[in-house]
């Protein structure tokens, strides 16, 4: 009765984690009978879930039950924690449990304790957590740069995994699609590397096909900082057409708006220390501070603040389903103080 707990805010880790699960138990011939993929939001779904735990895999390999924001460690109900009690000790050896939710799981709730217990007595059973660094936690997102570096078998030197974290920050996904594509480009011009060595990716290579667009994304950020909206949406349409992914832009220039915050904030509270204010505005590089100073001079933070807020705003917009330049357009096109040089 293998059961994995699979939880954390780092979604591509996760779905990675389940992907390989998925590969490595289930026979891809048998798939369709074997692979069951439910929603931990609606009751029935749950129950119907511990239904289909209890049946043996068809045909060969295993069978696997994936249940979605997982209730069972998280605000688990009597009726389903009853259900769960009985249930556990039912599943077959070859049908694999997974529950997945981005919340830690609960440690209080007696099925907690149930389901750790199981995984500790079996050691087809496993418990993984994938957690994002928060935006000011730079070694945090240094080590997600280095964690997937090892998995793709990279390599970079400490300079080259500055640039990527300036330039992407903690999002996983992104940092795994653009370590794909230099791996690709990498392999494209060096084909007489062997293929056991991790391959190192050049600084000049990140700067060539990363840096490029989010320099980009910077010279909008700062034409939105001194008013030229037209300028800045022209940029952005650029940009989109050329395939920028839209919310990669808006997390760069979200990015950069947070700098700003950041450093006008505790400039103002008289923090004199480049090293502890790039530590605490999550800048990888000090020397950016003598940058972003001269940005937001003569800035409020009234006027950062609004910025701020437009930026989350076309992210929320963006994530609703709304095109893109229409986003943009709607929020950064409205009267606003964020445009006014005070």
């Amino acid at each position: 009765m293998p059961i994995h707990l699979i939880w954390g805010n780092d979604y591509e880790a996760c779905n990675r984690e389940i992907e390989e699960l998925i590969n490595s138990v289930i026979d891809s011939s048998w798939k369709s009978f074997n692979y069951s993929q439910l929603d931990g939001n609606d009751p029935k779904q749950n129950l119907r879930a511990l239904e289909e735990a209890q049946s043996a895999p068809l045909g060969s390999g295993g069978r696997i039950v994936l249940v979605r924001r997982s209730p069972f460690c998280n605000g688990c109900s009597i009726e389903l924690g009853n259900k769960l009690e009985q249930v556990i000790k039912l599943i077959p050896d070859k049908t694999h449990l997974i529950l997945s939710n981005a919340n830690k799981p609960d440690k209080r709730l007696k099925t907690t304790k149930l389901i750790e217990k199981s995984i500790q007595s079996n050691t087809l059973s496993q418990e993984k957590s994938f957690i994002l660094p928060l935006p000011w936690d730079i070694n945090g997102q240094r080590n997600l740069v280095k964690n997937n570096l090892e998995r793709l078998n990279l390599k970079m030197n400490y300079e080259t995994i500055d640039l990527i974290v300036e330039s992407i920050g903690n999002d996983s996904s992104l940092i795994n699609t653009e370590l794909q594509k230099l791996s690709l480009f990498s392999e494209a011009v060096n084909t007489n590397l062997t293929t056991d060595k991790p391959r190192e990716i050049s600084k000049e290579l990140v700067k060539k096909l990363i840096q490029n667009n989010s320099t980009n994304a910077l010279e909008i950020a700062n034409s939105l900082l001194k008013g030229e909206k037209i300028i800045a949406l022209n940029k952005i349409q650029s940009l989109l057409k050329n395939g920028e992914p839209a919310l990669r832009l808006i997390t760069t220039l979200t990015g950069q708006s947070r700098g700003w915050l950041w450093v006008h904030l505790l400039d103002s509270q008289g923090n004199q220390d480049v090293k502890e204010i790039a530590k605490l505005a999550g800048i990888a590089n000090p020397k950016r501070i003598f940058v972003i100073r001269k940005q937001i001079q003569g800035k409020s933070l009234g006027t950062l603040l609004e910025l701020m807020k437009k930026l989350l705003k076309i992210e929320a917009s963006i994530k609703s389903g709304i095109k893109p330049i229409d986003s943009f357009k709607d929020n950064l096109l409205t009267d606003s103080k964020i445009l006014a040089n005070n």
